[in-house]
């Protein structure tokens, strides 16, 4: 990994040509053991609000919805991009009754909210991890695509749309070709391999026991929670 100054500093150059993305959970607000309860600290939120004035685009694309993600943030001016970036994806629309016909059939409590994908985290009940493996093939039986992260089992549409083609689109639209990208688990490494071929390219892993160990190897910069990842943003 390089210098984080020498790095950031490139990006920091011409803040208005360069864009600054965030995962949510376990980057900006510390993991909790009910995803309700989960807050972004408020230094962290002044941090956020000092960089929407001054990048180009500031944008949270998170798990959740959109709405709830903005909650937790608390931050106006920024883009907030919700379930993996199916939200951007018109046909995902498609998907929302057959996931909630799939969710009915599953013994275990659902994160609620979501539309786009069926969200069902063992934090608190490690020993359930079994019985949501084998939702896991079933989702597979039924043309679903399942996927492991921090103490959940995601379950979503099978389209070709995750936090990498929302990453994408979100610099298209704004015609950048500077951006960092942070995030603390497997999703984020589809947001981490869309910085490739930009002008400046800054990965940042929040790492974890819990979280993937590639992550921290793609990254360019690593920290070791939401609070180094603020002080590390406080640098831009």
């Amino acid at each position: 990994m390089v210098d984080a100054a020498s790095l950031l500093a490139r990006l920091a150059e011409r803040p208005q040509a360069a864009a600054i993305l965030l995962d949510v959970d376990g980057t900006l607000a510390p993991i909790v053991a009910r995803p309700e309860d989960a807050r972004v600290p408020d230094k962290t939120r002044d941090e956020l609000q000092r960089l929407a004035g001054r990048y180009g685009l500031v944008a949270c694309i998170s798990g959740r919805p959109a709405k709830d993600a903005a909650r937790i943030v608390g931050v106006q001016g920024i883009r907030y991009v919700g379930e993996h970036g199916l939200e951007l994806e018109p046909e995902a629309e498609e998907w929302a009754e057959r996931l909630a016909a799939f969710a009915r059939g599953v013994e275990w409590p659902a994160e609620k909210g979501k539309r786009l994908t069926l969200s069902l985290h063992f934090r608190t009940a490690p020993e359930g991890e079994g019985y949501l493996r084998e939702v896991a093939e079933r989702a597979l039986e039924d043309g679903l695509r399942p996927r492991w992260g921090r103490k959940v089992l995601e379950i979503r549409p099978p389209l070709d749309a995750d936090k990498g083609t929302a990453v994408r689109r979100l610099l298209e639209e704004a015609a950048l070709r500077r951006a960092l990208y942070a995030g603390d688990d497997t999703t984020d490494l589809d947001a981490f391999r869309a910085l490739d071929g930009l002008e400046v390219a800054v990965r940042v892993a929040v790492v974890s026991e819990e979280g993937p160990s590639d992550l921290g190897e793609q990254a360019d910069l690593a920290v070791g929670n939401p609070v180094q990842l603020a002080e590390l943003l406080r640098m831009l």
